[in-house]
C-alpha cells in the first residue's frame, strides 16, 4: 500500500490535518497512539522498561510512570537511546501490522519525529504540516498550559523547520482556519489517490 508519512513541528496542527484526511476515509496510523499501546500492562516493552530502568519507571498499579521516565531521559542521552531501542522497533512493526488491516489505496503514518527516528525511509511520500514558529508557540502554550520556554525547548529538540521543509514532498501551511485547511487536504487526497494507482 502507498504510505504517506505526515509530520510537522509541535503545534503545527498535525491532528487537524489527519482529522481532515480521516473524514475522507483515509486510514490514519498514529505513532503516538501506537507508542502508548506498546507500553500497556502485559506488553513486552513495558516489562523490558521495568528491567532496564527499575521500579521507578513503573507506577504502583504497574503502568508506565511517564513523568519519571520523561524527566529521567531528558538529561540522560544513554537512557534515551536505551528507551528508543526498546520502543522504536516495536512501534514500527505494530504500525506495519495495523497497515495490513486496511484495504484502501493509501494510508497515512502520522509520525511527529519522522526524520529524527529515520522513518522517512519507510514511507513513499512525505507531507509536512507547517506554520510560523510564533503560531506554534502560541498554540502549544494555550493547548498544553506549557510555558514559552518549555515550548521553545521542545521546538529546539526537533529537526529545524528549514531542514524539515527541505525534505518534504508536499507541504500544508496550517496557519489559517479549519475552513482553509479542508480544501488543501482535499487537493492532496486527490493527488495521493492518483499516485497510489
Amino acid at each position: 500500500m502507498f504510505v504517506v508519512g505526515l509530520t510537522g513541528g509541535i503545534g503545527c496542527g498535525k491532528s487537524a490535518v489527519t482529522d481532515c484526511f480521516a473524514a475522507l476515509g483515509v486510514p490514519i496510523i498514529d505513532a503516538d497512539v501506537v507508542a502508548r499501546a506498546v507500553v500497556e500492562p502485559g506488553q513486552p516493552a513495558l516489562r523490558e522498561i521495568g528491567e532496564q530502568f527499575g521500579t521507578d519507571a513503573l507506577l504502583p498499579d504497574g503502568t508506565l510512570n511517564r513523568v519519571w521516565l520523561r524527566e529521567h531521559i531528558f538529561s540522560n542521552p544513554d537512557a534515551k537511546s536505551t528507551l528508543e531501542g526498546i520502543l522504536h522497533p516495536r512501534i514500527r512493526s505494530e504500525m506495519r501490522r495495523r497497515l495490513d488491516e486496511f484495504d484502501t489505496p493509501y494510508a497515512i503514518f502520522s509520525i511527529p519525529l519522522l526524520f529524527e527516528t529515520g522513518q522517512d525511509k519507510s514511507v513513499d511520500r512525505i507531507l509536512v504540516v507547517d506554520c510560523a514558529p510564533e503560531l506554534q508557540i502560541s498554540r502549544v502554550t494555550r493547548r498544553d498550559q506549557a510555558s514559552e520556554a518549555q515550548t521553545k525547548s521542545i521546538i529546539a529538540s526537533q529537526i529545524d523547520r528549514k531542514s524539515r521543509l527541505a525534505k518534504a514532498d508536499d507541504i500544508i501551511d496550517n496557519s489559517g482556519t479549519l475552513d482553509d485547511l479542508r480544501p488543501m487536504v482535499e487537493l492532496l487526497h486527490q493527488k495521493y489517490l492518483k499516485l497510489a494507482h
